[in-house]
C-alpha cells in the first residue's frame, strides 16, 4: 500500500501530460496567453516533485533520488514530444524537450528545498536552544 502511495500521484500525473498530449489544442486560452515553454516547465516542474517524493519515499539518498528525478522527466518528455509527432495538429520539438527536462530539474530542486530548509532551520533552533542552556563562561 505505501508504494501505491508513492508511485500513483506520478502516474495519474503522467496519464494526464499523455491525455493533454493527445489532444490538438488543449488548454487553449492558456496557451493563447503563456509561452509554451513556460508551461511545459511548469508542467514537468510538478512531475519533477511527485517523482523526487517517490523515490525519496523508496529510501534514496537525495543525490540518487534528484538525479533520477531528472533523468525520468527528461526521458518522459522525450516520450511525450515523439508522441506529439503523431497527434494531428501537434508538433514535436527538441525545445520543448529542453523545457521539460529544465521543469524536471526544478521540480527536483523545489522538492528538495521544501525537504531541507525545514531540517535546517529545525537544527539552527536546536543550536541556539542549546546556547541559551549553557551558563556563560567568563
Amino acid at each position: 500500500m505505501r508504494r501505491l502511495w508513492l508511485w500513483l500521484p506520478p502516474a495519474v500525473y503522467m496519464g494526464f501530460i499523455f491525455y493533454l498530449s493527445s489532444q490538438a489544442n488543449p488548454l487553449p486560452i492558456l496557451t493563447l496567453h503563456v509561452w509554451d515553454k513556460l508551461l511545459h516547465a511548469t508542467e514537468y516542474a510538478g512531475l519533477g516533485v511527485l517523482l523526487l517524493r517517490a523515490f525519496k519515499g523508496e529510501g534514496l539518498t537525495w543525490r540518487t533520488a534528484v538525479l533520477l528525478t531528472v533523468l525520468l522527466t527528461s526521458l518522459y518528455g522525450a516520450s511525450d514530444e515523439w508522441h506529439q509527432s503523431f497527434v494531428p495538429g501537434r508538433d514535436s520539438e527538441v525545445t520543448d524537450w529542453y523545457a521539460d527536462t529544465t521543469g524536471g530539474g526544478l521540480g527536483a530542486t523545489a522538492g528538495f528545498l521544501l525537504a531541507w530548509l525545514p531540517m535546517q532551520i529545525g537544527r539552527a533552533e536546536e543550536v541556539l536552544a542549546e546556547r541559551e542552556r549553557r551558563p556563560p563562561t567568563t
